[in-house]
Formats: C-alpha cells, structure tokens, sequence
C-alpha cells in the first residue's frame, strides 16, 4: 500500500495507468504524480447538440480548478471532449450504481428529467447545484435561494416567463454554476483523418443547407421547395452547394439535389458528419444538432428560428437569426398549424448568406 498514490488523476485503481504503461513509473517515485484537489461530476445528459453547447463550461471549469477531477454523466459520451474531462460516464445501470456510491465536492446537475433530478438527490456531494427532486418526484431547484437556478427552473414551466427572458443559454449555465459568461467558446473533438473524400469545389464558397430538424419538431421544417429554390440560386450565383442531414431527410435530399443540381454524398456518422461540416463556409440550418456543431467548428451561420426565444442562442458574433415575418402561436410547439415558416423566403435567406460572406 506504500506504493500507491490512488488521489492521482492518473490512478486506476484496476489496471496499469498511462504513466506506468508508458515508463514502468511507479506511485512513490512517479514525477508525473497529481493530485486530485477537488472531484466535480456535471449531470448534462440530454440531445447532442445540448450536451455541445454546455462544454463552454468546461473552460472556466479548467480555469478556475485547474488540479480538480472532472466527470462527465451523458447519453452521447461520444462528443465530450476526452482532453477536457477526466471520466466520461455513459448512462448505464453498473455507472449509476457506482456514482451512488461516490462522492463527490461538487455536483452540477443542469438536466430536469427523472433519471437526472432522482440520481442528483442520492449522489453523495459537498455542494450541489442545478436541478433536484421535490417531494411529489417533480423537478425542482437545489436552492430556492439561487437565483440563477430559479430562472432557469422558471423559464421551463412558464411561456410567459420563457419569452420574457433575455439571457442565452450558457449564460444561464454559468450563472448556476456561479460564473460569469465570457464569451467562452463551445468545445469539440474531431478527428480530421476521415477516410471518406467529398468531392468539393474549393474554389468556391461552399454552403452547407442541412434540410431538417429531427421527426418530432416539423413545426421547425422549412419547405422542400423552399430549399430547391435556394439551392438553385446559390449554384446560379456562383456558390458551392452541399446538402446535409441524417437518415430521416435522406429521401427529400435526393429530391432537393435531383432538381437543383446540388451535391449530396448521403448521412452518415457523427465523425463524418463533423468533418462534412468542416468543409463548410456557411451553413443554414434551424435549431439542430447541426447548428451546434457548426458553433463548434466557428463556422458562419444562418439560423432559422420560430419556435423558440432568440435570445436562448449566442452565436458568438458569427451567425444570423432569421425569423418568420409572420406572428405565430407555436412557441415551443412540436407543430405549427400555420407553417409560419413559409415565412422566411428564400430570397430573404440567399442575401443573409452573402452578408456572412462579405
């Protein structure tokens, strides 16, 4: 026992750590020894592109506890920048049951479903903030004295107050936490040795229109030929056009592409999707998975929005939003009765592209 040093952040515990793999170094002797000062576990599960736009929080994280431990609990484990956490944890009952025995100096739960809220509660911490559970097994604030975490919890049960509210979304995560937003930048992982090869005109502009929004939002769906006109218009004005989605919009890409002459090289995995994207000067798209990434990789970007409070989305100087010119009553609604998105004109859309460009 003499041996070993089990508060590094290199330590194991069941296998050889790097250090040892790599030199044969020893705990008692080891120069690369360090230790863990404080233990932080962030609860953010949710949708892709939610877990992206909550890694901001791991560079003031970084900054202010450089020597602590950070762990990660998600459903996507996949996008979660290894570099920045220390563990990341996917959601499975062997995880589960090894956080309830843990503890932990600080514990971040941003998420209020049940799995979230149930876990927070019985996870051994310090300091906990975020979102727990209240007596009747709803979601509730840790601290009703937190401001910071009262807004939040209210702008989720109130359209009133969502539509009142004038901070973006990091913002409020950083005020949870007790930080103030600094314009920190999204963080991402990609691998750039991609095996496949899109085949682009470089020369050009190359302008990513990712044609969906996942098969539960359709109020968020822009019109099929909505997007043939644009396509045709880019291509006609000299611009690169490249089609992007997964496999619930393969069929109407093959349309969109088909009569507008633009390119479509199919879905694809996430890694590959990340680097299709990377290929990209602008992309159009409404409130993905898409639009994150693209925040992530610093690429310009046209947003469509109607459903949601613009001022949810900091796009870090490098995009525009673009709403219908029609008043709708679908806030936050799966669909719009209306289809207040024919709203947004294509013509509207092609001259916010090249003000990006210019």
């Amino acid at each position: 026992m003499e041996l070993v040093r089990n508060d590094c952040r290199y330590f194991k515990g069941d296998i050889p750590c790097e250090p040892n793999k790599r030199e044969g170094s020893i705990c008692n002797n080891c120069t690369y020894y360090k230790a863990i000062e404080e233990r932080i576990l962030i609860i953010k599960l949710g949708a892709i592109g939610d877990v992206i736009r909550t890694t901001p929080l791991l560079r003031i994280l970084k900054k202010e506890k450089p020597n602590a431990e950070i762990n990660w609990l998600t459903y996507t484990p996949e996008i979660i920048p290894p570099e920045w956490v220390n563990n990341i944890i996917n959601v499975t009952f062997e995880n589960i049951e090894w956080l309830k025995v843990n503890t932990f100096d600080w514990l971040i739960n941003l998420e209020k479903d049940r799995i979230a809220i149930s876990l927070s509660d019985q996870i051994n911490a310090k300091k906990k903030s975020g979102f727990a559970i209240d007596e009747y097994g709803k979601c509730k604030p840790f601290n009703v004295e937190d401001k910071a975490a009262v807004h939040k919890w209210l702008t989720g049960l109130f359209d009133e107050v969502s539509k009142e509210n004038t901070k973006n979304y990091i913002e409020e995560v950083f005020e949870i936490c007790g930080y103030k937003f600094n314009e920190e930048e999204y963080i991402i992982s990609q691998n750039k040795d991609d095996e496949l090869t899109f085949k682009l005109d470089r020369r050009k502009k190359i302008i990513g229109l990712n044609t969906g929004c996942g098969g539960r939002w359709t109020s968020r769906l822009w019109p099929e030929e909505y997007w043939i006109e644009l396509a045709e218009n880019l291509i006609n004005e000299g611009y690169e056009v490249v089609l992007l989605g997964g496999a619930q919009e393969d069929e109407k890409n093959k349309r969109i592409s088909l009569k507008s002459n633009s390119k479509y090289f199919g879905y694809f995995t996430l890694k590959q999707f990340i680097n299709l994207l990377d290929r990209c000067d602008v992309i159009v798209t409404s409130v993905t998975m898409a639009m994150h990434l693209a925040l992530a990789l610093k690429k310009k970007l046209i947003l469509f929005n109607n459903i949601f409070n613009k001022n949810e989305f900091y796009l870090y100087g490098r995009g525009t939003i673009l709403e219908p010119d029609y008043k709708c009553s679908c806030y936050f609604s799966p669909k719009c009765e209306n289809n207040c998105m024919r709203y947004i004109f294509p013509s509207t859309v092609l001259e916010s592209i090249k003000n990006s460009l210019s």
